[in-house]
């Protein structure tokens, strides 16, 4: 049964993760794709932070948020000692690559990571897409247009679970600039996640900030998006309102739910 719910979240939750410390090793820049034009060469990289001396670890893959525009790899303060292994992925950024080009990147990432984590302490087996805001809308992407990750022969239903943070469901807003239109104009084509709703895809946790002070009323998109889930007979869609949060500030309280649906799932799979 898909269930949606409305998270009051008080801040003090951002600290209350209930995460052991661990030695964490950082293994920086590594390049995950075979272009070779200087400016993937350039950002197609990621880190991996890992629990020192840990095997079978469960994997978040975190893209950055920035309006597909803007941003740079980093480990959330939120992901650090929880027993997981975080892949924190640089792509190549509009203007300067086609949107097409962006989401490539971001699935040659999440292959990547299949296809090596497990040197790094992870398990294949429970591989995590996140990401806020333009990292949610590449989370969904991916994870929902098959095509993008079976070029790098990867079926995107092996994705454990992908746990969007405030992503745009309609065509992204830098993408539909490029085609001269408006943030206030919504379209929905082959760059819009809502295009590709599917029954069979991964568990989908969708994190969004309060409905009146989210961008470009992203809320009502997430809300339409785990709707069309819920009636294409999805099973396993939820949605979230951090309620009292724009839509930066939502991202801290957002882990809260992460964990906690990451806790979930892998116990469910025992």
């Amino acid at each position: 049964m898909i269930r949606t719910a409305l998270l009051f979240v008080a801040m003090q939750l951002c600290f209350a993760f209930n995460c052991q410390a661990d030695d964490l090793k950082l293994v920086e820049n590594i390049p995950y794709t075979q272009e070779t034009a200087p400016y993937a060469v350039e950002r197609c990289k990621l880190d991996v932070y890992s629990p020192v001396g840990k095997t079978d670890c469960p994997v978040v893959v975190w893209f950055h948020g920035g309006g597909l525009e803007g941003g740079n790899k980093h480990l959330p303060n939120e992901l650090r000692d929880c027993g997981y292994v975080v892949v924190a992925v640089n792509y190549r950024l509009l203007p300067k690559c086609t949107p097409a080009e962006c989401i490539d990147d971001a699935a040659a990432a999440v292959a990547w990571t299949f296809n090596n984590i497990e040197q790094y302490g992870g398990s294949r087996k429970k591989i995590f897409v996140s990401g806020h805001s333009a990292g949610g809308y590449l989370t969904m992407m991916i994870g929902l247009d098959k095509h993008y990750l079976a070029k790098y022969g990867i079926d995107a239903n092996d994705i454990t679970g992908l746990i969007p943070f405030s992503g745009q469901c309609v065509t992204h807003y830098n993408v539909r600039k490029l085609q001269g239109v408006g943030p206030l104009q919504a379209t929905i084509d082959e760059y819009a996640p809502l295009t590709f709703v599917r029954p069979d895809a991964p568990p989908m946790i969708i994190v969004s900030g309060d409905r009146e002070l989210e961008l470009y009323g992203r809320y009502e998109e997430q809300a339409y998006m785990w709707r069309m889930m819920k009636l294409v007979g999805h099973q396993e869609c939820y949605i979230y309102e951090m309620q009292g949060f724009d839509h930066g500030a939502m991202a801290a309280p957002g882990f809260h739910v992460l964990k906690q649906h990451v806790s979930r799932i892998l116990e469910q799979k025992k």
